[in-house]
């Protein structure tokens, strides 16, 4: 089973940018899709964003769509959230998962958007 860890997160202010990785102890095949989970205080588990890794097809969540990017480097095994225009509802723990009910997925990391 691919183990994944989250690295990037961490305090910024309205309107800024962070960028959130997503680190694969290995991908055994590119034909997998990639999610990114996220998880606000007293709430479910939401879905952000998710990649195809061999065609590099993606989708957003409304919620974040033209603010958000997810990318892969298939080399590093690794995939990529980069985000702008951050809002205080985007405070969250930030998953990566290799399923859409994030049942494998890793520790997470904290994001937080605050003044």
């Amino acid at each position: 089973e691919v183990q994944l860890v989250e690295s990037g997160g961490g305090l910024v202010q309205p309107g800024g940018s962070l960028r959130l990785s997503c680190a694969a102890s290995e991908f055994q095949t590119s034909s997998i899709w990639i999610y990114w989970l996220r998880q606000a205080p007293g709430k479910g588990l939401e879905w952000v964003s998710n990649i195809y890794l061999r065609t590099g097809t993606t989708n957003y969540a409304d919620s974040v769509k033209g603010r958000f990017t997810i990318a892969t480097d298939n080399a590093k095994n690794t995939v990529y959230l980069q985000m702008n225009s951050l809002r205080s509802e985007d405070t969250a723990l930030y998953y990566c998962a290799t399923d859409p009910n994030g049942v494998n997925r890793g520790p997470g990391t904290q994001v937080t958007v605050s003044s």
